[in-house]
């Protein structure tokens, strides 16, 4: 089975071969490293920029404001920060333009902690990305949906910021993406360059005939069907989420797990349906709790499904820090852990209307 990055290398592979990508570009992006995780190796449109976040940004709406499709990468989303306005004028160029004009263009940013990153490099960017108006914004937490969200992506007429969890970039899928190699020592052996410097000057990758598969942006997935509650979240806590449903289903308890896939257009609708039938909530992600993602959807479910609740929806997020500390435990008590989820949805559960 492929590793996340594998699955976004094979999506940009087929797409320069059949979706017209004709650019993909950041800082070390090309040859030789092909990307910080390796997820850009190999690939013909690759190419490297300066270590520049705007000039990257501006290149790439300039180039699809022309109507070309390219991938642009910022190495880190801890330094897209600096391209905030240049998002901005990205996202509102086609209803500024009434329409004239539409850009095709991905910007793809590894996001969040999990890899002892420290400061500068374990920075989340759902709760900004989802402030910018004419963007939609994806994040996979396996690789078949890292495939499929990534040739939606890159279909798409307009700006989509496609957000990779660093923590699960060498995680290993359990679905076979269509056109895949069973053996994933075959895979590896196909597409994954050659460690040894030398040798990676003469490698060239053997693509496997990797076939069409779109996940839908907007459209959310139930990763564990539950009674009791329902959990939402995205990226890296899907995995999270999940064990502690499996967890608490060896004590009676029936939890309903969604994977948002898409945080804007969200699947309102899932999310929606599931707590009417659970009648509690619990929304999860590692970005900082004041003014995060999920205290929109927790104000949604107050606001439109008050007299259907059994308790107030909980949003558990990562600590208001100005950033996470290099030492494992200052990093795993930033943000949640699978523990943390385990007791705040127990709470939710204990709780009586």
């Amino acid at each position: 089975m492929a590793s996340l990055t594998q699955a976004i290398r094979m999506a940009l592979h087929y797409a320069e071969d059949n979706m017209q990508l004709r650019d993909v570009f950041g800082q070390d992006v090309g040859a030789p490293l092909g990307g910080v995780f390796t997820a850009t190796q190999g690939l013909k449109t690759a190419w490297n920029t300066p270590l520049d976040e705007r000039g990257i940004i501006g290149m790439a709406t300039g180039i699809a404001m022309t109507g070309d499709r390219c991938v642009a990468e910022i190495q880190f989303a801890d330094y897209i920060f600096n391209t905030i306005d240049l998002l901005k004028i990205a996202g509102n160029t086609h209803w500024v333009s009434n329409g004239n004009y539409t850009l095709p263009m991905v910007v793809m940013t590894p996001v969040g902690a999990g890899i002892r990153g420290s400061v500068y490099h374990s920075h989340s960017f759902d709760a900004w990305a989802t402030r910018l108006a004419g963007w939609k914004v994806v994040m996979p937490s396996n690789a078949l949906d890292a495939y499929g969200l990534m040739l939606s992506a890159i279909e798409d007429p307009n700006p989509v910021l496609y957000l990779k969890p660093k923590a699960l970039m060498r995680v290993r899928g359990e679905d076979l993406i269509p056109g895949e190699p069973e053996d994933a020592k075959e895979l590896k052996n196909m597409i994954d360059a050659p460690v040894v410097e030398r040798e990676r000057a003469k490698w060239k990758p053997k693509w496997p005939k990797l076939e069409r598969y779109m996940v839908p942006i907007g459209q959310a997935k139930t990763t564990r069907a539950g009674r009791d509650i329902t959990v939402v979240t995205y990226g890296r806590h899907v995995l999270m989420c999940n064990k502690v449903a499996d967890d608490l289903a060896a004590e009676g308890k029936s939890v309903e797990v969604i994977d948002m896939r898409s945080l804007y257009p969200y699947d309102w609708q899932t999310i929606k349906a599931s707590i009417q039938r659970t009648r509690r909530a619990v929304f999860v992600n590692e970005d900082t709790e004041v003014t995060n993602f999920g205290e929109h959807l927790a104000y949604r479910v107050t606001q439109e499904l008050f007299y259907e609740i059994d308790a107030p929806p909980r949003v558990l997020a990562g600590k208001n820090l100005p950033g996470i500390g290099l030492h494992p435990n200052l990093e795993e008590h930033s943000v949640p852990q699978t523990s943390d989820i385990a007791i705040c949805v127990r709470e939710v559960l204990n709780e009586v209307p």
